[in-house]
C-alpha cells in the first residue's frame, strides 16, 4: 500500500517545490504562520497552471473559526473563485462559541461548494470531541478530515486519530497532519493504514521557512511501502 502526501504551501516557491518533489496534492493557502488563510487570487492563478491536484483554503481570518454572516459571504465568494479556476476542491471549517462544529454554517458552505471535493480542516482539533464530529462531517458531505487528533502534533494525537479512522468506516478520509516529517511519516501512515497524510515539508534557511522539495521526496519514500 502507498499512502499519498498532501503538502500545504503559501507561495510560488512552495508550488515549485511541490512540482519538483512530486507531491500528490497541494493545499494552497496564504499566511501559513497564522495556520493558513485564503490564498490570493494571483497565487490561485499561478497554481491553476499546475497539474498537481489542488484544494484551496477558505479561511477569511485568523485567531478562531467563529464566523459572522459577512465572513460566510466572503467564504462563498472564495469558493466561487476556487471553482472558477477549476481546482479539485476546497478546505474549510467552522466552530460555534460553545465548542462544537457549527453545522449550520458548514451546511451553507458545503451546499455552495457543490461539485468540489471538500476537506474539513483542523478547526476540528479545537472542539472537545473530535471523534464524534467524524459522523457529522460525513453527513454534511465532506470527503476528508485534516486533523492532529486534537493534539499539538499528529504523533501526539495518534490514538485519537486511530479512533477517528475507525469511526469513519471508510466513508471519509482521515488525514493526519501537523508535525509530520521524514522521521515519523511511516509510523503515522502505518498506524491505521491512512490513505493520506499532510505536511508543510518546511525547512529553515537564514531564519526563514521554505517548502523543502527534498523533504517531500523523503516523506514519499517513507510512505511508499
Amino acid at each position: 500500500m502507498a499512502t499519498k502526501l498532501e503538502v500545504c504551501i503559501d507561495n510560488l516557491a512552495g508550488l515549485e517545490a511541490c512540482i519538483e518533489g512530486n507531491a500528490d496534492r497541494i493545499e494552497l493557502c496564504s499566511s501559513l504562520k497564522h495556520g493558513g488563510l485564503t490564498p490570493t487570487v494571483e497565487l490561485m492563478k499561478q497554481a491553476s497552471e499546475s497539474k498537481i491536484p489542488l484544494r484551496i483554503m477558505v479561511r477569511p481570518k485568523s485567531a478562531n473559526f467563529h464566523y459572522s454572516p459577512s465572513d460566510v459571504n466572503q467564504m462563498k465568494k472564495d469558493i466561487d473563485m476556487a471553482h472558477s479556476f477549476g481546482f479539485e476542491g476546497v478546505v474549510f471549517g467552522a466552530t460555534s462559541t460553545s465548542g462544537c462544529i457549527d453545522q449550520a454554517i458548514l451546511e451553507k458552505l458545503v451546499e455552495h461548494a457543490s461539485g468540489l471535493k471538500k476537506t474539513l480542516h483542523r478547526a476540528i482539533d479545537t472542539i472537545s470531541k473530535p471523534v464524534s464530529a467524524v459522523e457529522i462531517a460525513t453527513d454534511l458531505g465532506f470527503d476528508c478530515i485534516l486533523s492532529s487528533g486534537g493534539a499539538k502534533t499528529a504523533n501526539d494525537g495518534l490514538s485519537v486519530l486511530k479512533e477517528m479512522h475507525i469511526k469513519a468506516l471508510g466513508k471519509i478520509e482521515i488525514m493526519p497532519g501537523s508535525g509530520i516529517n521524514p522521521e515519523n511519516a511511516q509510523k503515522i501512515a502505518l498506524s491505521s493504514n491512512f490513505n493520506w497524510i499532510h505536511s508543510s515539508c518546511s525547512g529553515i534557511f537564514e531564519n526563514s521557512s521554505f517548502t523543502d522539495s527534498n523533504k517531500i521526496i523523503s516523506i514519499k519514500n517513507e510512505i511508499n511501502y
